[in-house]
């Protein structure tokens, strides 16, 4: 089920948004596995993830991951301020909740910038259980909201192609 095209009245008629989770897709937008190697600190190496290693380090993945490399680098951001402001843009997408396996990442973090139609407050709702550089790092993702133009946003689904396919009725 494609949650972003059979829910779209819930998001169009009733003003509900995604809860989207893991932007960083467990780290593998942040680059750092682009080279095939699992850095011995990271959620991959932990033997409760080499499943999930194994099914996110394809070579299909890895190749889209590459891709992405020169849109961020055109707009001067890492790589994964770009993954969570390409969440947190869609008109769709309410909050945008990333996790952590270590203290020095951030716990929870919850960036909306669509509850204006439903509140009356027009700033981002953030919600951190924990400070640290690498938070600070990941918040700026949203100095990169206003860098998504409509080209960017086309140059990252030529590369992805992730964008769904609307349903000719949804009954």
């Amino acid at each position: 089920m494609q949650v972003e095209s059979e829910y779209l009245p819930l998001y169009t008629n009733y003003g509900l948004g995604l809860t989207t989770w893991s932007p960083l897709a467990s780290g593998v937008l942040t680059g750092k596995y682009n080279k095939g190697n699992i850095p011995s600190d990271s959620r991959f190496a932990l033997e409760n993830f080499k499943n999930l290693a194994n099914r996110s380090l394809v070579d299909d993945v890895l190749r889209k991951v590459n891709g992405l490399k020169p849109i961020a680098d055109e707009l001067g951001v890492p790589l994964a301020q770009l993954a969570i402001a390409w969440c947190a843009a869609n008109p769709n997408v309410s909050s945008v909740i990333t996790g952590a396996t270590k203290e020095s990442q951030v716990i929870i973090l919850c960036i909306s910038n669509h509850f204006v139609s439903y509140f009356v407050w027009t700033t981002v709702l953030v919600v951190v259980f924990l400070w640290s550089n690498q938070i600070q790092e990941n918040m700026k993702a949203l100095d990169v909201i206003p860098l998504l133009t409509p080209a960017v946003m086309e140059k990252i689904e030529t590369v992805f192609q992730s964008k769904p396919k609307r349903p000719d009725s949804y009954r």
